[in-house]
């Protein structure tokens, strides 16, 4: 019998935070965005209060204060940790699984003797114990109907923590039946309102909808996830993840700003992010875009948006290279003005094995002095922390990094941070 489960923590990112402040179980909580600009995770007790995602703050700050929320600013390193943790605990205890994101993971149970429910439990309270992190587990014979069991899982208490639909195909009438035809993985809002105007409002109904009809509304890959449903896989786990196509590194500024040298200086930090990811997965790229953006959504302020595209040949993962690159192309394309830029970013195209350069037919392959240079720095943003070693001047401080007013110590990627036991 085939059967697939999904893992996922639970508000990943606020139960990050419980792990090292027991304080806050309980009590509710939120996450703010990278510019503490919107609530981009919420306890279930801050959900409660009617907090929803994506909710700016300032809209919801008075709300927070009258019912003591807890308001938290991103903390992304801690969040990657942990997630690795996890992930590398999981791929300890099942057969095979594939990460389909931060906080979720495919898992393949096919051939397993043991009862689905039990070893779900288990593997929960491994993750628990090991990591910290409560998780909710769904099953299912295809992976949308194991994705439509963890959402079933979460809003049940009598689940505790796990639905196993592959080991009881009696009860996935029922759950297709609970689930709005919006829940449904694969379904977005332009599908959902189509399957409204034919009276299909819920998975059950949508199981057994006319497969033409499905075909001329909602294309091939709605009919699949329509015969995922009926139980028959039409997707299976990716083990070996395909190769990155591109790589983006875009932030939003803590403060507006029309100064050249602030933007600069924020594609100078972004650029040596970009190479080193670059370099930590053997990847070269052969084109390079920057670009940075007024606020589009004030319409009463200049809005200007500057873009340039750079062509780079030898392909590379050099960041003094790449560096050079976007800043020159960003003095190109700048132009003085009275609009304030909000946001900027780089984006590295064109990627290929570092090993798979395309080369001309009668030139040697060409020399990489900067190697030796490029793995120290690695070597030392590695074990000293990230920053410890990069280009250019970027400040820590400077107008344009976002705000995070409300950090959290990192606790687990920075030996400053550590936590500290007393007894």
């Amino acid at each position: 019998m085939t059967a697939f489960g999904l893992l996922d923590v639970n508000n990943m990112f606020v139960s990050c935070h419980r792990v090292f402040d027991p304080s806050l179980a309980g009590r509710p909580v939120i996450v703010l965005s990278s510019n503490d600009g919107c609530a981009v995770a919420r306890s279930d007790e801050a959900k409660a209060l009617g907090i929803r995602m994506a909710d700016p703050y300032f809209k919801i700050a008075k709300l927070c204060q009258a019912n003591r929320v807890t308001v938290l600013s991103s903390n992304f390193g801690l969040y990657c940790d942990l997630s690795t943790r996890t992930m590398a605990v999981i791929a300890e205890h099942a057969p095979a699984a594939e990460q389909y994101s931060i906080d979720e993971c495919f898992l393949d149970l096919t051939g397993m003797v043991e009862d689905l429910a039990v070893w779900c439990q288990g593997l929960r309270a491994t993750v628990q114990r090991w990591v910290g992190l409560p998780t909710t587990i769904g099953t299912g014979p295809t992976r949308t109907l194991a994705k439509l069991a963890n959402r079933l899982a979460k809003k049940s208490k009598r689940a505790e923590g796990v639905l196993d639909l592959a080991g009881h195909p009696e009860w996935v009438e029922t759950a297709l039946a609970r689930t709005p035809v919006l829940e449904v993985w694969g379904i977005g809002k332009a599908s959902a309102a189509k399957l409204a105007a034919r009276d299909i409002t819920d998975a059950l109904r949508l199981r057994h909808a006319d497969d033409r009809w499905l075909r001329q509304q909602l294309g091939i890959s709605g009919l699949r996830t329509v015969q995922e449903l009926r139980g028959i896989p039409c997707h299976d786990l990716e083990i070996i993840p395909d190769q990155r196509q591109s790589c983006t590194v875009s932030r939003s500024f803590g403060q507006p700003t029309g100064r050249l040298e602030d933007v600069r200086d924020a594609v100078v930090a972004f650029a040596g992010k970009a190479a080193a990811k670059l370099r930590s997965e053997k990847l070269v790229a052969g084109a390079l875009t920057v670009y940075a953006a007024t606020n589009r959504f004030r319409s009463d302020l200049p809005q200007r948006t500057l873009t340039a595209c750079v062509t780079l040949y030898p392909a590379a993962s050099d960041t003094r290279r790449i560096v050079q690159t976007a800043v020159a192309a960003l003095e190109r394309a700048w132009e003085s003005g009275p609009w304030a830029f909000t946001k900027a970013g780089l984006l590295l195209a064109d990627l290929v094995a570092e090993d798979a350069v395309p080369r001309d037919l009668f030139s040697p392959p060409p020399a990489d002095p900067s190697a030796g240079l490029m793995q120290a720095v690695d070597s030392l943003n590695h074990r000293f922390g990230r920053g410890t070693a990069r280009f250019g001047l970027a400040s820590r401080t400077a107008s344009w990094q976002a705000r995070q007013d409300r950090k959290t110590p990192h606790f687990t990627s920075r030996w400053s941070e550590i936590p500290v036991a007393t007894a």
